[in-house]
């Protein structure tokens, strides 16, 4: 037990983007993300008889790879990193196939999995941001290239409540059309739409109390939510269900682990009944 906790604290530790800067405008873009990959794509692609040649520029941290808190990484479809250039003296040949994140999500896993049957993959996670010290959401981008997984992530922006009553809507739409079954399929997607930053959708069958879907840990699935309770031992499903008994809408405020900082914090959940189903996107209130 002690060691699969031990595995994304130690992971963060080491992983994160080199800490060249504190300040926020050092912080790279998506577009920025996307064009440093496809950069180093086409490096990579040009050295594919070298690959040595292309893993010692990405491993460069002075070099055009590394850029604000945006890094070039390589891994095989062993879990084994050829280059990093967060940490290239650490993470060079080390084995990270069974690594998670600070949510205990198989991250790299699901990068080599998402580039067997595409070329390219978004991967959604947990991880420390070497800059501001704290665990936030990112976002890498990854591609296939020959033998190899290349990589570039972003760390996301905190969620808005207007962002979390837009995804909730559209939740709420894809249930209508589509029933609760096909959405819980998109809603557990951690690559899909409907799990962005520090938001994700959950539903719950009103009836039974279990989780139909849980876009942060899609393996929350079919157990018991009703039964749930914060740090403070308010059960929030609860609250939620029977105020949905007499209500379309309703808001839930609790206090719960916010995986962006790791700290308990207050969160506020805006929860839609659909039919038997309470559909729910919540944010954390600063």
């Amino acid at each position: 037990m002690k060691k699969n906790l031990l595995k994304p604290i130690v992971a963060a530790a080491v992983l994160g983007v080199a800490a060249h800067s504190a300040l926020a405008a050092d912080r790279g873009t998506p577009r920025e993300a996307r064009e440093l990959l496809d950069q180093a794509v086409k490096y990579m692609d040009a050295n594919a008889n070298a690959p040595e040649k292309a893993f010692t520029a990405f491993n460069d941290r002075k070099g055009r790879f590394v850029r604000k808190d945006l890094y070039v990484f390589v891994i095989d479809d062993k879990g084994v990193y050829h280059a990093s250039g967060a940490a290239p003296e650490a993470l060079v040949g080390l084995s990270v196939l069974n690594t998670t994140d600070a949510a205990g999500n198989p991250l790299f896993r699901e990068m080599i999995d998402g580039t067997r049957s595409a070329p390219e993959a978004t991967v959604r996670y947990m991880w420390l941001n070497r800059m501001t010290n704290k665990v936030e959401p990112k976002v890498t981008y990854v591609h296939k290239s020959g033998d190899y997984i290349l990589g570039v992530g972003y760390s996301a922006p905190r969620a808005t409540a207007d962002d979390a009553r837009s995804m909730l809507k559209r939740a709420v739409d894809t249930v209508t059309a589509d029933g609760p079954a096909k959405a819980a399929t998109a809603f557990n997607n951690r690559q899909g739409p409907f799990v962005k930053d520090d938001l994700y959708v959950f539903m719950v069958n009103m009836d039974s109390g279990k989780f139909e879907a849980m876009g942060m840990n899609p393996a929350l699935s079919d157990t018991d939510a009703r039964g749930l309770h914060d740090a403070e031992g308010h059960a929030l499903v609860a609250e939620m269900i029977d105020k949905l008994k007499t209500a379309d809408d309703a808001t839930v405020d609790y206090v719960w682990r916010n995986p962006v900082t790791n700290r308990v914090e207050k969160k506020r959940s805006y929860v839609h009944r659909v039919g038997n189903s309470l559909v729910g996107v919540g944010h954390y209130v600063e």
